[in-house]
């Protein structure tokens, strides 16, 4: 048995997760099996449900229950359509149906990726399904506490995928003051030391997705976790070149072809149908790490080897425990 510590925050007894890890919900690559690992490990699991239908996304909740009876989420991507338009109208229709399949299987937690969850916040407590939300500044904050969401998590610009503009370090301490609601720290975190910062800055746990990208149980291509690792912390770039939305990816080919071209990127969903959908597929699944778009942090940096998801989960905690054992002075 672990000694009580710090890092028994009050969101794990809220979320019923043993430590205050969350592996974040990245298209692609978080489906069942990586969700199910990092939960049945004792932090938050969550399926990524980017990219999927309704029954694809159905079979993946089912792995994950097959796995581990562990709370575990889905992160739902709600972002609203720019545009309108036939193939924009028939994104918002099966993110709807992701919706519907989640509130039906009850799954304990739904995390909303990029937009607002706002519309469904109340029919999920009434199925007993915590909400959580990711932002990137105070006004989406405080407009989320106000509907009732459950939990925000406070990524910033240093973090892969979907980004806004303010750093982790800034708007992490901003959110904790401004709401009453828990706070989770994303954004650049990639190991103990990460969760120890978070901590700090007022959080009650972390928000990773880079870090378990390089994981055998990733739905990525180990190119992909093999590039993770050889990018060091100046090796990503934002760009709207995947979505039609700002996202930190590795620099390749892909990013470097689209400079000077951004009056040609489409609108979101539209950029994300015809281009990042499949680049998507092409660099995480292929493994065409050129060619491919390749959501990562700056915390790539920090990511030296491909582990196995339970091992990040143990050696994250044991890193926090032990800096937090040398910074009061026990060892």
């Amino acid at each position: 048995m672990r000694k009580k510590s710090a890092l028994d925050t009050a969101i794990c007894q809220k979320l019923g997760i043993r430590y205050p890890v969350m592996q974040a919900g990245m298209g692609l690559v978080a489906t069942g099996q990586l969700a199910g690992e990092v939960s049945k490990a004792g932090g938050l699991g969550v399926i990524g449900a980017g990219y999927m239908t309704p029954d694809e996304l159905r079979q993946e909740i089912q792995t994950v229950r097959q796995i581990t009876d562990k709370p575990f989420a889905v992160d739902i991507l709600f972002g609203k359509p720019q545009v309108d338009h036939s193939e924009a109208n028939a994104y918002s229709k099966n993110i709807q149906a992701q919706i519907d399949v989640s509130l039906t299987e009850k799954v304990p937690i739904l995390i909303s990726g990029l937009g607002s969850p706002e519309a469904i916040i109340e029919d999920a407590h009434a199925r007993g399904i915590l909400v959580m939300s990711v932002i990137g500044n105070l006004r989406q904050a405080r407009t989320l506490e106000n509907a009732g969401i459950d939990v925000l998590i406070a990524s910033g610009s240093e973090g892969g995928g979907h980004v806004g503009n303010i750093s982790t370090v800034t708007l992490v301490p901003a959110v904790v003051d401004a709401v009453k609601v828990p706070v989770i720290a994303g954004g650049g975190l990639a190991d103990g030391r990460g969760l120890v910062a978070a901590l700090a800055l007022g959080a009650q746990g972390v928000w990773m997705g880079t870090r378990f990208i390089a994981t055998p149980e990733a739905n990525a291509h180990k190119n992909y976790g093999e590039k993770i690792v050889a990018t060091d912390i100046a090796g990503t770039i934002v760009t709207r070149c995947h979505s039609g939305k700002t996202a930190r990816l590795i620099k390749n080919q892909f990013t470097a072809a689209w400079e000077g071209r951004e009056h040609e990127i489409e609108p979101f969903p539209l950029q994300l149908q015809h281009v990042g959908g499949p680049a998507s597929r092409s660099g995480r699944l292929e493994g065409d790490v050129e060619r491919g778009s390749l959501p990562a942090g700056q915390g790539s940096g920090l990511i030296h080897s491909i582990k196995g998801a339970a091992q990040i989960v143990t050696d994250i905690i044991d890193e926090a425990e032990a800096l937090l054992d040398q910074l009061a002075g026990s060892q």
